[in-house]
């Protein structure tokens, strides 16, 4: 397996917040106990996860051949500092990801980048985009949501565009956007936020990104979106059902989804589920993701073992898609391949 969506936090960055005196930041809480303080609460910092030989461990006990690190969601929040912050934070974490994709040739690395400020972002996707290992750069969904949301993003697309590179898109929010959108004092907060919202927001970064003309100036670029792209190989017919009702002289959204040149990964979910987007997408638009833990390992194994897609799909998502798209972007990804 070649793990598409495998989050990490490197450990100079755990060093850096712990100097911080404003959030984000590292303390001790009244129990002794180290904290990420961050805009979703208190996160122990040992739930994160920065041990390498750990890692590895699990990746040869689960087959894994190659993980892709991205930034661990919590502490995303680094991207959204006032550029002075957050430019040498973000410079930090990909020189250290980069130095594990050296040190380690099973490694590759999506960026990070100080999103406050479009053009510096765009500056440090570049230089990322030079140093061993770096294949992409991790940015929130709230990005994509509408078409005129995705203007904004443009530089960075041009990036990646030139470079051949991967811009794996994950459900998360921008500078200033309310985040999460429900409450933790609101009833199955928990379901709302991380299935409910995620979903539904990646369901419309893929009509922004799949129903619109905007990646057509980047036919270099890769798009990558987690969670199957969101809820769309179940909405697809509904659409189809509304678009011949609506606008019947429209091409059916499900022949757009389908040429799209636009990647999911297959995290969290089970076989029904990645049946139905098999059928919507094509096999050789899927790749594996796992959060990086090990139960989403299992799980992923599980559901791809079960879903009845062929043994032909099912390398292809396992390994075959995701190797192709990292040896797109230049030789630091070959070992990919192996």
């Amino acid at each position: 397996m070649i793990d598409m969506h495998a989050h990490w936090r490197p450990a100079e960055l755990i060093d850096a917040l712990r100097a911080r005196t404003k959030e984000p930041r590292i303390v001790r809480n009244q129990d002794g106990v180290e904290v990420l303080k961050s805009r979703i609460g208190e996160e122990p910092v040992s739930k994160a996860f920065d041990d390498v030989e750990f890692h590895l461990a699990r990746m040869d006990r689960q087959g894994v051949s190659t993980s892709v690190l991205s930034l661990l969601g919590a502490y995303c929040w680094i991207e959204s500092q006032p550029v002075e912050v957050s430019l040498p934070l973000c410079r930090m974490v990909n020189d250290a990801l980069s130095g594990l994709c050296q040190k380690y040739e099973r490694f590759n690395a999506f960026a990070a980048l100080p999103l406050v400020d479009m053009s510096a972002a765009a500056a440090e996707f570049e230089r990322a985009l030079a140093l061993p290992g770096v294949v992409g750069a991790q940015v929130p969904g709230n990005g994509f949501l509408t078409k005129k949301d995705a203007e904004n993003m443009r530089p960075l697309l041009e990036v990646a565009n030139r470079h051949r590179a991967i811009v794996f898109i994950h459900h998360g929010p921008l500078p200033g956007d309310t985040f999460p959108k429900v409450a933790g004092d609101t009833d199955n907060a928990r379901r709302r936020n991380g299935t409910l919202d995620m979903q539904a927001s990646l369901s419309s970064v893929m009509v922004t990104l799949c129903l619109t003309d905007y990646l057509a100036s980047y036919p270099d670029a890769m798009i990558h979106i987690h969670n199957l792209g969101g809820n769309i190989p179940y909405e697809v017919e509904r659409m189809d059902h509304r678009c011949l009702l609506d606008t019947p002289n429209e091409e059916l959204p499900s022949s757009r989804f389908r040429k799209a040149k636009v990647y999911v990964d297959c995290n969290s979910f089970g076989p029904r589920a990645i049946e139905a987007a098999v059928s919507l997408y094509g096999a050789e638009r899927i790749v594996c993701g796992t959060d990086g833990t090990e139960f989403g390992c299992d799980w992923t194994r599980k559901a791809l073992a079960e879903a009845q897609i062929g043994e032909e799909a099912r390398e292809q998502i396992l390994h075959g898609n995701a190797a192709a798209m990292l040896a797109r972007v230049g030789t630091i990804a070959q070992h990919a391949n192996v």
